[in-house]
């Protein structure tokens, strides 16, 4: 799969390893780069939502908007534009790491 980094600071992080504006535990960082090479990795959605650790699903109340668990707190969110009519390959454009709880 394809994987885009929307955002300037989750480039900074993915780049340096550190960012200054996302203040992230050091587990949740190693998470991101963790769940990032298993986006890479995969060949189809369903490698993603066979790892039930991810919890790959569509967040209610957007079109085209997933995401994906780093840990109970944190998630990973994303859009996919799909490259195939069955909606298993796609190219994932990271949005955000956000505070589930918030």
């Amino acid at each position: 799969m394809l994987v885009f980094l929307e955002n300037k600071e989750l480039e900074k992080l993915y780049v340096t390893g550190s960012s200054k504006k996302l203040r992230l535990p050091a587990e949740i960082i190693e998470k991101f780069f963790a769940t990032l090479q298993k986006i890479q990795a995969a060949l189809s959605t369903r490698d993603l939502l066979s790892d039930n650790g991810l919890r790959f699903k569509k967040m209610e109340g957007f079109p085209n908007r997933y995401s994906m668990r780093l840990n109970v707190k944190y998630r990973l969110e994303m859009e996919i534009k799909w490259l195939d009519s069955d909606q298993q390959i796609g190219a994932f454009h990271i949005m955000a790491i956000t505070n589930h709880y918030q």
